[in-house]
C-alpha cells in the first residue's frame, strides 16, 4: 500500500511507540488520526508530523468505552477521509504476582482491579477498535490494514498474568481478523516488541538497564523507531498478513 493521502489512525499516540510510528510513517505524507486520553501532551508529536507534510487530527478518547471508539473513528474519518490504517497501540502495566508469600506466610495477590484495568484496555479496547475500523474500511471499500501491537511478553512473563494474557490475546485476534477480513482486502497483522527505548523504560536506573541489556542476545534495548520501521513495512508488503513480527533482539521470555 502507498500510504500517500491515506487516512491511518494510531491509539496512544501522545508518546513512545504510537508517536514514533505517527512520526515514521507522516513522512509518507499521510493523514493520521491520533488518539489519546491526553490529548494535551500530544501537541510534539502532532508539530513533528504536520512538519512532514502529513496532516494531523486529534481526538480524546477512552479506547476502552464502546461508544468514545465510535465517535472518535467517525469524527476522525468525517474529518480526513475513508480509513486505510489502524494501529491499536493503547496499552499499560499493572504488574504483580499472581499471590505472593514470603517466609510461607501470605503477603498479597493481584487484585481484580489490576488484572481487569489491563484486559479492558490492552484487550477490549483492542477489540473495539479493531471492530470499528474494519467496519469503516468495509463500508467505504478501502481495503486496509490493521496492526495490533502486542509483546514479547505473550510467550509469557514473570510477574505479568495480566499484560501477558492481553498481549496474546492481541496477537491472536489478528490471526483471527486476518483470515475473517482477507475477502474485504483488508490485512491484519501484530508487532511484538522487547525492551524498547521509551520513556517509561528509559526512566529506570541505569544499573536496571544494564540488566537488561545484558538479558538481550543483541546486547541492547531497542529504539522506537525499530517498531515504527515494522509498521511501515507491514504497509508497504501487500502480501504480508496474519502473522506476527517480533522485534526483540532475539530474546526469548
Amino acid at each position: 500500500m502507498d500510504i500517500a493521502n491515506k487516512t491511518i489512525i494510531i491509539t496512544g499516540a501522545a508518546r513512545g511507540l504510537g508517536a514514533a510510528m505517527a512520526k515514521r510513517l507522516a513522512a509518507h505524507k499521510c493523514k493520521l488520526g491520533l488518539i489519546d486520553l491526553d490529548k494535551e501532551s500530544i501537541a510534539a508529536t502532532v508539530e513533528a508530523c504536520e512538519s512532514q507534510g502529513a496532516e494531523v487530527m486529534t481526538y480524546s478518547a477512552n479506547v476502552t468505552k464502546e461508544e468514545e471508539v465510535g465517535e472518535a473513528y467517525t469524527a476522525i474519518v468525517s474529518q480526513l477521509g475513508p480509513l486505510h490504517g489502524s494501529i491499536n497501540n493503547a496499552g499499560m502495566t499493572r504488574d504483580g504476582l499472581l499471590v505472593k508469600f514470603k517466609d510461607g506466610e501470605f503477603v498479597k495477590r493481584m487484585s481484580l482491579e489490576d488484572w481487569q484495568s489491563v484486559i479492558d484496555l490492552n484487550l477490549t479496547g483492542v477489540f473495539l477498535c479493531g471492530r470499528e475500523a474494519a467496519q469503516l474500511m468495509i463500508e467505504s471499500q478501502s481495503k486496509g490494514v490493521i496492526i495490533n501491537i502486542s509483546s514479547v511478553a505473550r510467550h509469557g512473563n514473570f510477574g505479568q498474568t495480566n499484560y501477558s494474557a492481553t498481549k496474546a490475546g492481541v496477537q491472536s485476534m489478528a490471526v483471527v481478523w486476518a483470515k475473517e477480513l482477507s475477502k474485504y482486502g483488508i490485512r491484519v497483522n501484530s508487532i511484538a516488541p522487547g525492551f524498547i527505548n521509551t520513556e517509561m523504560v528509559a526512566s529506570m536506573p541505569e544499573n536496571v538497564l544494564e540488566g537488561l541489556a545484558k538479558m538481550i542476545p543483541l546486547g541492547r534495548i531497542g529504539e522506537p523507531d525499530e517498531v515504527a520501521k515494522a509498521a511501515e513495512f507491514i504497509f508497504e508488503n501487500d502480501y504480508y498478513s496474519g502473522r506476527c513480527i517480533d522485534l526483540d533482539g532475539a530474546q526469548r521470555l
